[in-house]
């Protein structure tokens, strides 16, 4: 793509982009009151620390951990958690496996301290609490897994695979994970994708409408209220992005939009379609090969940050529970 472009003005957008989105100022909270404490859950920790010479240590680790181990066996070693045995013999094995001895290590080295990653939680829970005060937040688990699952989801909690988490230029994730994704690999990302993992669990989409309208609004709509819940953190953060992808995103706006307008695209039921704006992808397929993915979730998440910037009555949770996408849309003042 190709466009003439303000060069001060983009370098003001790019300011606004990377250090703090647009202003929401009205939602801003006290996180010291009425603080929602969040304690994560080492279970990572214990399975490395794992004494393979104690014979108790097994029946230990269920004891401190009766809810998430049932799951993490399940998921993880598509075991039972009754099968005692051999879920004994095989976590006994990856305590001494020395295939994971150095990843082991590297974790409890990158997750020695997790005391900074509490605090982001604990003030991004204060907010969705001080907004939605029935939301049930989940307890958080940190777990390692040898590579085998990233995420554990239930009504009660969530699982983080801190072995994913490693660096984006640790070298063994180039041999189990595409180039395009290691970016958010990071340490820097576990916060954001833990909270982020908490709104997507608390909200779902509410229309009647299956297109790629419907779907970019209301992941827009989270993306906001994630911006909301950690105002710290740049748009560039909460997308994902790398400042030069966000960069590319600010110059071509105009250009992205009046691609999906001249394809129809927004009004489309096609589900590929809907994918390839929204999946995790190296590229936005329909937009262009230099563009980052997910831009049909950017998109989104601009005509949320122009509605709400043209509706300062509108609260929190009356956003969220607006199942009138085209109403929101046209009422955005979107004009990129």
């Amino acid at each position: 793509m190709q466009v003439k472009t303000n060069h001060l003005l983009l370098a003001c957008y790019i300011v606004l982009a990377l250090t703090g989105c647009r202003d929401k100022s009205r939602f801003k909270i006290k996180t010291s009151e009425s603080r929602i404490e969040v304690k994560i859950k080492r279970f990572d920790q214990a399975l490395i620390q794992l004494d393979s010479k104690n014979p108790n240590a097994i029946k230990e680790l269920y004891k401190q951990y009766p809810e998430f181990l049932p799951v993490y066996t399940s998921q993880i070693l598509d075991i039972q958690a009754s099968d005692t045995s051999k879920i004994d013999s095989l976590f006994r094995q990856f305590s001494v496996d020395k295939q994971f001895s150095n990843v082991n290590k590297k974790t409890m080295e990158t997750f020695s301290d997790v005391t900074d990653i509490e605090k982001s939680i604990s003030d991004a829970y204060t907010y969705i609490r001080h907004y939605f005060p029935t939301a049930k937040l989940p307890e958080i688990y940190f777990f390692v897994s040898g590579f085998n699952r990233s995420v554990l989801m239930t009504d009660k909690f969530i699982g983080v695979g801190t072995d994913f988490y490693l660096g984006a230029d640790y070298p063994p994730y180039k041999d189990i994970s595409y180039k395009y994704l290691l970016y958010n690999m990071r340490r820097e990302c576990v916060a954001t994708d833990i909270v982020s993992a908490t709104l997507f669990r608390m909200f779902i989409i509410n229309s009647d409408e299956d297109r790629l309208l419907e779907h970019m609004l209301f992941r827009g709509k989270v993306m906001y209220l994630l911006s909301v819940c950690m105002p710290d953190q740049t748009q560039a953060s909460i997308m994902g992005y790398k400042p030069e992808q966000m960069e590319w995103c600010l110059k071509f706006e105009k250009d992205i939009w009046a691609t999906m307008l001249d394809h129809k695209d927004l009004f489309s039921s096609d589900s590929q379609l809907i994918h390839k704006y929204l999946n995790d992808a190296p590229f936005t397929a329909p937009i262009s090969q230099d563009s980052p993915g997910r831009l049909g979730t950017w998109i989104g998440l601009q005509i949320i940050e122009s509605y709400m910037q043209s509706h300062p009555e509108i609260d929190l949770p009356t956003l969220m529970r607006e199942s009138n996408y085209q109403k929101i849309l046209q009422n955005s003042g979107y004009r990129p």
